[in-house]
């Protein structure tokens, strides 16, 4: 199965809750942000749970309340809104018919899912600027922009982000994904 109920059920919260604190609690702003979050959010969040399953793993995505009461909360008082919505869990087995089976990860593979949110953010952020260079539509340029920042954020080489994960299988792919981000970033920047 893909998802399940009360994962469904976690998505929608985290989407409209993050979409309403990202919309600077403005009403009118809420469906262009909810587009931004279903696009930059989701991706990332889907980054993971579908690679997860790709290596045999159960991955479902939970919402943390408390993380999403402190965006709500920091996005009250103004300036920087910190969220902590939820994450991926991936459990190293997968349930079948009459039995489950046990992945077992290798530190690569493991290093792959934690780079795969990042990683998608990278790429929807090149897809993003380009397409806001060639239409010039508002949103596009937002997605683009929080594209960038959610993998550079992500990849900084803290737990429980993923960026001190992959930095733990490979220095290299740690490195390039930052880079192609920071990159990223300033492309979008200088287009702006």
């Amino acid at each position: 199965m893909l998802f399940e109920k009360n994962e469904i059920r976690d998505i929608v919260i985290s989407v409209l809750v993050l979409a309403f604190v990202f919309s600077g609690l403005n009403i009118y702003l809420l469906p262009i942000m909810i587009i931004v979050i279903i696009v930059v959010f989701l991706l990332h969040e889907f980054g993971h749970k579908f690679s997860a399953q790709y290596f045999g793993c159960y991955a479902v995505y939970k919402m943390w309340p408390m993380g999403l009461l402190l965006g709500v909360f920091s996005g009250l008082l103004g300036g920087i809104i910190f969220a902590a919505p939820g994450a991926v869990y991936i459990y190293p087995y997968n349930k079948n018919k009459f039995a489950f089976n046990v992945a077992n990860l290798t530190r690569r593979e493991y290093g792959i899912i934690s780079l795969a949110g990042p990683g998608v953010n990278i790429i929807t952020g090149y897809v993003f600027t380009l397409l806001s260079y060639l239409f010039n539509y508002n949103v596009l340029f937002i997605i683009a922009r929080i594209a960038f920042f959610l993998a550079i954020f992500n990849l900084i080489p803290i737990p429980p982000l993923d960026g001190y994960k992959v930095l733990a299988w490979d220095k290299k792919y740690w490195i390039l994904s930052l880079i192609a981000a920071i990159i990223g970033y300033i492309i979008f920047g200088l287009l702006v």
